[in-house]
């Protein structure tokens, strides 16, 4: 009869009911977390489902431009709703920043000239590059953030809890099994909670890294294909291949500081 009671008192409300102020702050401190954890996974994976969407929409329609009139109307008309349009965007607004300093150039005579103009498109594009892996990591800090520290958290929370058992058990002068392994089960579910907060987080953090890579590859390309498209007349679905000079590094160097904040 003695067991059955023992069994039936040791549960999470009863530790609720004995925990003092710190172990309930850190309770407290989990919810939020895990709160915050699944706030950010469901408006990333919506946000992903949404760009995924568009810009599928939009690179289908790009393959069958034939000149760059064609992709400026494609940009205009999607109104930069999508990574690879506000891509397409710099691109056209480089060109049109050389034509008007060409202009300039003209009427006002000599100027600051560029060595070679097609750095400064590829330029253009690696920035534009630059900012929607700068959009992309949005949210992934606090993401990865938890997923490292809810794990300590919930340990601390554990050994707060087992020190208050202790001092409950030294001072009922009882130390059978019975009585040590209640309290101290109670204890440990601040790990269990941890690892609830932190298992969903890091999944998730490794998911949309993956995602955002796979993404930043192919904005690569399409920064390729627009480069090929404006500066030589290249038509989306040629087979040529065209270098672009320094996007690759520039974005590879744009993503380590990126990695580097977080």
């Amino acid at each position: 009869m003695e067991c059955d009671m023992s069994e039936t008192s040791f549960t999470f409300a009863h530790f609720l009911a004995q925990t003092d102020a710190v172990g309930l702050c850190v309770l407290v401190i989990l919810t939020v977390m895990s709160l915050l954890s699944w706030y950010l996974i469901a408006l990333k994976l919506w946000r992903y489902v949404v760009t995924h969407t568009r810009s599928r929409a939009f690179t289908t329609d790009f393959r069958q431009v034939r000149q760059p009139v064609d992709a400026e109307r494609l940009w205009i008309a999607t109104g930069g709703s999508n990574p690879f349009a506000r891509l397409l965007g710099e691109g056209f607004r480089a060109c049109q920043s050389l034509r008007e300093a060409d202009s300039i150039r003209k009427t006002n005579g000599p100027g600051f000239e560029l060595a070679s103009p097609d750095d400064y498109v590829s330029a253009a594009l690696a920035h534009g590059i630059a900012r929607e892996i700068h959009r992309l990591e949005s949210g992934m800090t606090p993401l990865a953030s938890i997923a490292s520290t809810a794990p300590f958290v919930g340990l601390f929370g554990t050994v707060w809890g087992i020190f208050h058992a202790m001092q409950a058990i030294a001072l009922s002068a009882q130390a059978s099994l019975d009585k040590v392994a209640g309290p101290v089960g109670e204890a440990l579910i601040m790990t269990a909670c941890g690892l609830f907060v932190s298992i969903p987080a890091l999944l998730a953090y490794n998911a949309f890294t993956r995602l955002n890579r796979n993404l930043v590859g192919d904005m690569e390309r399409f920064a390729h294909t627009v480069f090929g498209l404006l500066g030589l007349g290249l038509t989306p679905d040629s087979s040529q291949v065209v270098e672009l000079p320094g996007v690759t590094a520039r974005t590879d160097a744009a993503q380590a500081k990126a990695e580097g904040a977080r």
